[in-house]
């Protein structure tokens, strides 16, 4: 069982730094010093290399990392989930990415809880960033995120193939006939602000067809997709989404997908888990629940 030296080394390497470390856990820099050196004893190796300005673990070191942080995270499931064994009174805590959140997890989660009334369900809606960090901190059970991530530091499955699509206004230019990436640039372009992962995914495509945000001549930053997609179709401005959070809108005609030739991009939906989990097994239950009622 890992103690608190353990959690002393997983703050170490998260804050970067031995003062640091000691002002979030409310004890001396000694004190720190002494567990570090405590758990280099015990496992026969250097954890910390302290040759740097900067505090950086070594290879040993991030092999605990990756072991503790999985081990905390079980730990504090544990108590929950040994108390909800049947699928009918499972209850389970997940983060999705907004697109995720917003469009595609209401319609599963539903009819999962119209099959299952007895299941207890917490859903969390944010950036890959922070629920990568909740995932790790133990908070989250596991995370479906539509942004880009280190896979090898995670236990992840495709959820689904989503297409990525250009909208605009059944007003615009641009609904009618073929359109050019070149072309766009005289449109305003609405975006997600920086650090979401429908903005993440829309600027790697853009370096991928040799363009950048400077090809556009007004740029707009707004973190509310139903904002964006409202401003588009008043043709005030272009934007670029998953087709899963403008489906509405393009049965009813309100938006417009934009014709651009060889234009079609997808990208994946993961389910994402700490790797080694001691409840892996679980999770990919509820992960197959979740596609059944996709």
């Amino acid at each position: 069982m890992l103690d608190f030296r353990h959690e002393t080394f997983l703050t170490l390497s998260s804050c970067g730094s031995f003062t640091k470390a000691a002002e979030h856990l409310h004890i001396t820099q000694p004190a720190v010093s002494q567990h570090i050196k405590y758990l280099e004893e015990y496992y026969g190796c250097k954890l910390i290399d302290t040759g740097s300005r900067k505090i950086k673990l070594t290879r040993r070191g991030e092999l605990l990392k990756e072991f503790a942080t999985t081990v905390f995270a079980d730990s504090k499931h544990f108590k929950q989930i040994i108390g909800s064994i049947d699928t009918e009174t499972t209850q389970f805590s997940f983060g999705a990415t907004l697109t995720i959140g917003e469009y595609v997890m209401p319609g599963i989660l539903s009819r999962l809880l119209i099959k299952y009334p007895s299941m207890q369900i917490h859903l969390s809606v944010a950036n890959t960033q922070i629920l990568l960090e909740r995932l790790n901190n133990g908070e989250l059970d596991f995370i479906v995120v539509e942004g880009m991530f280190d896979k090898s530091e995670y236990d992840s499955t495709l959820f689904s193939l989503e297409r990525f699509i250009p909208v605009c206004s059944p007003k615009s230019e641009f609904a009618k006939g073929e359109v050019s990436f070149a072309d766009l640039g005289k449109s305003r372009l609405i975006l997600r602000e920086k650090g979401s992962g429908t903005r993440e995914i829309f600027e790697n495509i853009l370096q991928k067809n040799n363009f950048s945000l400077h090809a556009f001549d007004k740029v707009t930053e707004i973190g509310n997709m139903a904002a964006i997609k409202k401003l588009v179709s008043k043709d005030l401005g272009i934007t670029f989404l998953f087709e899963a959070a403008a489906k509405q809108e393009i049965e009813n005609g309100s938006l417009r997908i934009i014709n651009i030739p060889g234009f079609s991009e997808q990208r994946e939906f993961n389910f994402v888990l700490l790797k080694n989990s001691f409840f892996r097994g679980r999770y990919m239950k509820i992960f197959g629940l979740l596609k059944d009622f996709a």
